[in-house]
């Protein structure tokens, strides 16, 4: 059983940055590729992007690359999205999430709750 909190989410103009983390309970952390995905008002959960376990590889979505960056620190059983250049249409919830690495669109068996992002233009 893993547990999943999001925290980082706000309100930021256009052209900002945010950090959003995701604090992971229980032992197994580290054997988990983590990713991140976000649902926007009246649009379906899309996958924005994944870590492996060790965090040697990483995925994204072709709309964040250059712009996000994933990390993780097993120490700290937590996953980060670093989100720099924010358009207006990243606005949306964020969730964390097991995945598969090999799969990491399906996303997995544990979620957060979620944490806003909104972007002003």
């Amino acid at each position: 059983q893993v547990q999943l909190v999001e925290s980082g989410g706000g309100l930021v103009q256009a052209g900002g940055s945010l950090r959003l983390s995701c604090a992971a309970s229980g032992r197994t952390f580290s054997s988990y590729a983590m990713g991140w995905f976000r649902q926007a008002p009246g649009k379906e959960r899309e996958f924005v992007a994944a870590i492996s376990w060790s965090g040697g590889s990483t995925r994204y979505v072709e709309s964040v690359k250059g712009r996000f960056t994933i990390s993780r620190d097993n120490a700290k059983n937590t996953v980060y999205l670093q989100m720099n250049s924010l358009k207006s249409e990243d606005t949306a919830v964020y969730y964390c999430t097991t995945v598969r690495f090999a799969v990491p669109e399906v996303g997995g068996d544990y979620w957060g709750q979620g944490t806003q992002v909104t972007v002003s233009s």
